[in-house]
Formats: structure tokens, sequence, C-alpha cells
């Protein structure tokens, strides 16, 4: 009872639990687990060795590195159910998660922000931040397509031009 997208790839080893959505065009690698509460956008790719636990979701062109980690409950016991306590976890359209990098549940990242390598996330990630280190911190701004922002807020890649606000980035008019 798993709803899996046309077009979406699962490579060998994945196990994808009954009430899954996961939309289409998406690659999941290797070694994939998505329990029943899951949500997952369009095109999005998931690498190897990657855990999609209930109460995450997963917006459109999402990319999820090796062996990223995401928490659903923030103070687990194996003697004590918390199925009720699930905290959920949100990752914004477009957004990258580095490879090994921690989400704690509870927090959420906002569309087209990147989480380097390695990163603890325990706070929110607003739009376009680049955030690295344990815990995760700003280091920056990124474009819509992953290039780190200067100063002037202009993609080296694109020249698309951004402007800062309390969420995050916005292109600019």
């Amino acid at each position: 009872d798993a709803a899996i997208g046309t077009g979406t790839r699962l490579w060998q080893h994945c196990i994808v639990l009954a009430g899954a959505r996961i939309g289409r065009d998406c690659k999941l690698a290797h070694n994939v687990f998505v329990e029943g509460g899951v949500i997952v956008g369009d095109r999005v790719v998931i690498k190897d060795n990657v855990c999609l636990y209930d109460g995450l979701e997963i917006a459109d062109d999402v990319f999820i590195g090796p062996n990223a980690v995401f928490t659903n409950v923030r103070n687990p016991r194996a003697h004590v159910s918390r199925k009720d306590a699930f905290d959920k976890i949100r990752i914004g359209r477009g957004a990258t998660i580095g490879a090994n990098a921690t989400m704690v549940c509870g927090n959420d990242v906002a569309d087209y922000a990147m989480i380097g390598a390695g990163a603890v996330v325990t706070k929110d990630v607003k739009d376009h931040q680049l955030v690295v280190g344990n815990p995760a911190r700003p280091r920056g701004w990124v474009s819509r397509t992953g290039e780190v922002l200067g100063r002037d807020l202009v993609c080296p890649r694109t020249g698309e031009r951004y402007q800062e606000t309390e969420d995050g980035l916005i292109a600019a008019h």
C-alpha cells in the first residue's frame, strides 16, 4: 500500500513500508529505508544508507547525501513507547542535506537551504541558508542552483539576485 510515483527508481535493498508516499522521478539509492508515514516529493534524490522515519516530509527537488540521519523522537528509550510523540521534520523545496549530516527532529530546513556534510542541525534553517558544523551554524547563503553567494548576493552561475529577509533570502525583482 505504498504509493510510488512513475519514473521513480529504487536501487537494491530498499525497503518502503505501507503508507509511504514517494513522488515521481525520484532516485532511492542502495539501502534506503522509508517508514509508512513519510512523504517524499517529486525528483528527490536519496543516496545510500538513509533511513526516513515517520514524521518526515520532503518537498520536491531535494538532495539527501549518503548516510544522512533523521530522528523523530527527542528522548528515545527502548522500554518506553513514544509513537505518539514523534516530532516532525520538513525539508523544503530544492534543499540539500550533505553526507553524514544529522537532522534532529522538530527542526525544519527551508527552501533551497544547504546543510554541510557532517553538520548536526539543532535549529530551523532559513531559505537559502548554508549551515555547517556541530551544532550547525550559519556560514552564508546559497543560490537556487547551490552556488555560495558573495556579499552582493548575486549567483555567480545564473546572475540571479537575492535580498535578505527575516526568513532568509528571496529572489530580488
